[in-house]
């Protein structure tokens, strides 16, 4: 593993939904290719298929055809390679999204641990590696609140713990920004850089945030389905 690795090869891939006259191609012979320690923006005004993009990364939604490669792994090529697509996530996605999505009856700390639970690791494990994760990203003061009394950076900073708790190298970002005020964006943003470096992920992200615009490594436009670099 090592920065400038290829994380995420999209090759030729297609989504459309219905057929015939009814038919919408979402998707048109897209190609993509993030490396480790890059941070992306998929770009686009609403229904561009930009989503649609971004689940078929995250293993969501399957493509109409094409081929889909993450962390060297082929996981689609015509059809899933994979029959347990949950523990693929788990193993390779970290998920950040607008709304931070924090369950409320539990403490800080354990929304970031039930990621290892679910994963079969043993508890204290869990509880060790949540406090490093919190602490890293400074709220481990916060580690027992629960989501109701944290601010608005506060709970997307747990929500990104909780998507690197298993270490995954891939990290997919639906607008995480759009809740916070341009100073906390900005830190937000900063931090999902300095993480795409020292954790070797990548982040992919969907924003219409113009003002994280220049905190990003490279901006892709969806035009009519298909992909240009800006």
């Amino acid at each position: 593993m090592a920065l400038g690795d290829i994380l995420i090869k999209v090759s030729n891939v297609a989504k459309h939904f219905g057929e015939g006259e009814t038919r919408v191609d979402a998707l048109r012979a897209v190609d993509l290719t993030v490396r480790a320690g890059e941070v992306i923006a998929l770009l686009g005004p609403s229904g561009s298929g930009k989503t649609t993009l971004l689940n078929i990364i995250g293993c969501i939604l399957a493509p109409s055809g094409g081929r889909v490669v993450l962390d060297g792994e082929p996981v689609f090529d015509g059809k899933w390679l994979r029959r347990d697509l949950r523990r693929l996530r788990l193993d390779k996605i970290g998920f950040i999204f607008q709304s931070h999505n924090l369950l409320p009856f539990l403490t800080a700390q354990e929304n970031v641990a039930v990621v290892l639970d679910l994963a079969g690791r043993p508890t204290e494990e869990g509880r060790a590696r949540a406090r490093e994760l919190l602490d890293y990203l400074e709220v481990g003061h916060r580690a027992m609140v629960k989501p109701a009394l944290l601010s608005g950076g506060e709970a997307q900073r747990v929500a990104i713990a909780r998507a690197l708790a298993n270490r995954p190298r891939i990290i997919l970002a639906d607008e995480p920004t759009a809740a916070l005020d341009g100073a906390r964006a900005g830190l937000v943003m900063d931090l999902m850089r300095k993480l795409a470096v020292e954790q070797e992920a990548c982040i992919v992200t969907v924003t219409h945030d113009e003002k994280i615009f220049d905190r990003f490594d490279r901006l892709i436009y969806l035009r009519d389905g298909r992909l240009a670099d800006a």
